[in-house]
């Protein structure tokens, strides 16, 4: 026997996901959030196929392994999800150094952030 786990953090109706160091700062990652927060999961998903940026195939995944959670892990209906949040974090920021001239060199980061995305059943569609 074992140790009895934590008990759930989460609400009964909600499950959710997160995509840890994304190669990209989070300024730029919560552009993409922003596009997908309270929608509905069909219309999210469609919004970020069609995205132009190149995080946004990350975030898609991050939002699939969500509605899989929901229905496998949790027994909820996927056409009833919506996304409840889709919060943004930073990450590590590696730093790099570039020769400059005169023997200086010139710092630059290279950024990473997370985000966790919480989907929510909802009692009836909204589309």
């Amino acid at each position: 026997m074992g140790k009895r786990g934590p008990d759930r953090r989460l609400p009964d109706n909600e499950a959710r996901a997160m995509a840890r160091s994304l190669r990209t700062s989070a300024r730029k990652l919560n552009l993409v959030a922003e596009q997908i927060r309270g929608k509905p999961v069909s219309k999210a998903l469609t919004e970020l196929v069609f995205s132009k940026r190149r995080i946004a195939v990350d975030v898609r995944k991050a939002l699939q392994s969500a509605i899989a959670n929901a229905e496998n892990n949790h027994g909820l209906d996927v056409d009833n999800l919506v996304v409840a949040r889709a919060s943004v974090g930073q990450s590590l920021k590696m730093r790099r150094f570039r020769p400059a001239g005169r023997g200086r060199v010139h710092p630059y980061r290279k950024d990473f952030s997370n985000i966790e995305i919480v989907v929510r059943e909802v009692a009836g569609s909204e589309d």
